[in-house]
């Protein structure tokens, strides 16, 4: 958003990390502890004197215990804002006033440090232009599980789901890849009034790592509520052997939430990165982005 011409907004991008296990989830809701309402809050610390308070607009809405390494939002400032943080103070000298994006960073920091589960990776100056939301390519997750086959490390319990019995890789595997590709995920989304459940799945994997601990790795376009918890469900299905892998090839036709498998545990979850394009065609993207999705016609 852009103010009047004698009076522009600057707008700031933030890349936040978060241990999600003690909020519920990203979004500010009345009574209840979130991500976004603690940097919220923590800005409307810095300008209590220059309201009204920025809002900030997020890449992934992320549920209650979910984490994140590379989430990002944006927010913008006024003239009157910009100045009071880059403003150097009477009686410091003469101290040359620091960029708006490394104050931002420092006051802001100053105030979540009391929050030591969330952290505030970089704030950055960036065109109007960029929407954290809809000028994204892609954004990618990560679902870590731990099986009988893996170390269960106490360490790691709270950004991993435990399971109790085996699961085949190669056949969640091979189940994953079934499902890469544009397709109406209804059936793997909770759904919403008058929201598409047509996505891009640009990749989805599973691997062990060196502890033997199962990571599936999810990009695409966006994701509609719940669908990556539900894309891993499924797969552990088929990991168990009571799903067959073929059968998640068919399972979004039918457009609705089956029970032959479980939406898996948030812990699991942690939104890794998001991505951009370059700043010339931020607001093209941000455009394609708003335009209902539909499939083609075959």
């Amino acid at each position: 958003m852009v103010g009047p011409p004698w009076s522009p907004t600057t707008r700031i991008r933030l890349d936040v990390a978060y241990d999600g296990t003690d909020f519920a989830g990203w979004a500010r809701q009345p009574g209840f502890r979130t991500v976004q309402g603690e940097i919220e809050d923590g800005l409307a610390t810095i300008l209590q004197k220059y309201p009204p308070h920025p809002t900030l607009i997020v890449a992934g809405r992320t549920d209650a215990g979910v984490h994140a390494r590379g989430q990002v939002a944006h927010f913008d400032l006024t003239p009157e804002q910009a100045d009071s943080l880059i403003r150097v103070k009477r009686g410091t000298g003469d101290r040359p006033p620091v960029a708006l994006a490394t104050a931002v960073q420092r006051r802001l920091s100053g105030i979540l440090v009391t929050q030591p589960d969330i952290v505030l990776r970089t704030a950055t100056v960036v065109p109007v232009s960029f929407d954290a939301r809809f000028s994204a390519l892609w954004r990618r997750y990560e679902y870590r599980i731990s099986d009988l086959h893996a170390l269960r490390d106490p360490q790691q319990r709270l950004r991993t789901t435990w399971h109790p019995g085996k699961l085949d890789v190669a056949l969640m595997d091979a189940g994953a890849a079934n499902l890469v590709g544009l397709h109406d995920f209804a059936a793997y989304c909770k759904p919403r009034p008058g929201a598409t459940t047509i996505r891009t799945l640009q990749d989805f994997r599973w691997r062990r790592d060196d502890d033997g601990v199962l990571i599936a790795t999810l990009t695409a376009d966006a994701f509609c509520h719940s669908m990556v918890r539900a894309l891993v469900g499924a797969c552990v299905a088929v990991g168990e052997g009571r799903l067959e892998a073929d059968r998640l090839v068919n399972l979004h036709i039918e457009r609705s939430r089956i029970v032959e498998f479980k939406v898996m545990p948030a812990e699991g979850l942690t939104l890794i990165d998001v991505g951009y394009p370059h700043d010339a065609e931020l607001a093209i993207r941000a455009v394609e982005t708003r335009n209902r999705r539909s499939m083609p016609v075959v």
